[in-house]
């Protein structure tokens, strides 16, 4: 007897995930599957992760095509228990079926079959991208390029301006962008900066690993003394929701990683209660997940402080932008000789002044003192 089928809603897979792209479906209906095997392919805010089926079962049908764009909590699916027959096909209602965006303009892009499909299965737009097939119509080698150049690109000829090049936003690129707007448009900010003498911490690093790149990073000493630092003033390790401050148990430090086009910010959760080789082992994870893309969910989530480094860059100092709902970031510049400056952005709804200067002086101490970061 056939089992009733119910639905499968999209999941919220990162803190910030408001929506996701549905890259590929990796089941077709009338397959079953198992707890753990992949599902689905989609592409969050933060990165492109395969969602795995929490139990055993049978995808009944799909609600959603490859390229759609889902809100959290939308059905997507219909799967159940046990094995089902696939289900009877509609014409022109193939569930499987890869269908075009639709675009503001109307206009529906010249282009091959196969072109369409990969453009979804990359997640780039056709809408820009210049064919050069017969009479202009976009092929698989034209997705494939602008796949390669980062992003989708129209070429026009302007008066003065001569050949623009307009880049497409990709779903990840457009969430960093509407989560800055919201950051700098509603959180009040101040800064507060200091100098930090590393001159020991680099004699540490000189003395800590036999083989190159076993010694902890800079970056490393940061997070750990970030960490300490944050148990000490718990409300930086706080979010500001609703009118209210609400203070974390758990201390879960963001690393900001520069991808070829994007930004992450994989989390190393509980960073007051790892030791620093653990962070660094930690970090170097991380930070290689979110440089291949492959970074997991659970690594992007429940972050509760953020460490920004463009040091490596030789940038003296910036100011980061606030991760909301967090309440504070903090900036890190490169190395002066043995002087590193640190940049603190506050919400100033949650902290003042005098708090990002206690919390600036103890980060302070316990770098340039850094035996408790060690221990």
């Amino acid at each position: 007897m056939r089992r009733v089928a119910h639905e499968l809603t999209m999941p919220k897979l990162s803190d910030s995930m408001a929506d996701a792209v549905v890259v590929r479906w990796l089941k077709s209906p009338g397959e079953s599957f198992v707890r753990g095997e992949g599902l689905i392919e989609v592409e969050t805010d933060k990165a492109t992760v395969v969602y795995e089926a929490e139990s055993d079962g049978t995808l009944d049908s799909i609600l959603v095509p490859e390229g759609a764009k889902v809100a959290i909590g939308e059905p997507i699916a219909r799967v159940a228990n046990g094995e089902l027959p696939a289900p009877a096909e509609r014409p022109g209602s193939d569930p499987g079926e890869v269908r075009p965006r639709q675009f503001a303009d109307g206009k529906r892009p010249n282009a091959t079959p196969v072109a369409r499909r990969t453009a979804l299965e990359l997640g780039l737009s056709l809408h820009g991208i210049v064919g050069t097939g017969p009479g202009g119509r976009i092929t698989r080698e034209d997705v494939l390029q602008a796949s390669e150049s980062g992003a989708t690109v129209e070429e026009t000829v302007t008066t003065g301006k001569g050949a623009v090049r307009v880049l497409e936003l990709t779903a990840t690129q457009a969430t960093i962008s509407r989560r800055l707007v919201e950051s700098a448009t509603t959180i009040p900010v101040f800064t507060v900066s200091a100098d930090i003498d590393m001159s020991l911490i680099t004699a540490l690093r000189r003395g800590a690993g036999e083989e190159p790149g076993d010694a902890p990073s800079v970056n490393d000493f940061i997070v750990r003394a970030a960490a300490l630092a944050l148990r000490e003033f718990p409300r930086f390790n706080a979010s500001y929701v609703d009118g209210k401050v609400e203070c974390y148990s758990r201390v879960n430090v963001g690393i900001a990683v520069a991808t070829d086009d994007a930004l992450l910010v994989p989390v190393v959760a509980d960073a007051d209660r790892k030791t620093l080789m653990e962070i660094a082992a930690e970090t170097r994870r991380l930070a290689g997940a979110a440089r291949r893309r492959d970074v997991q969910p659970e690594d992007l989530r429940d972050g509760t402080f953020t460490v920004s480094n463009l040091g490596m860059f030789g940038v003296r100092s910036f100011t980061a932008i606030i991760d909301p709902p967090q309440v504070a970031i903090l900036a890190v510049g490169g190395l002066r000789g043995d002087v590193m400056t640190v940049t603190l952005s506050c919400d100033h709804r949650v902290v003042y002044g005098a708090d990002g200067a206690r919390f600036l002086s103890r980060l302070r101490e316990l770098i340039e003192r850094p035996l408790a970061l060690v221990s």
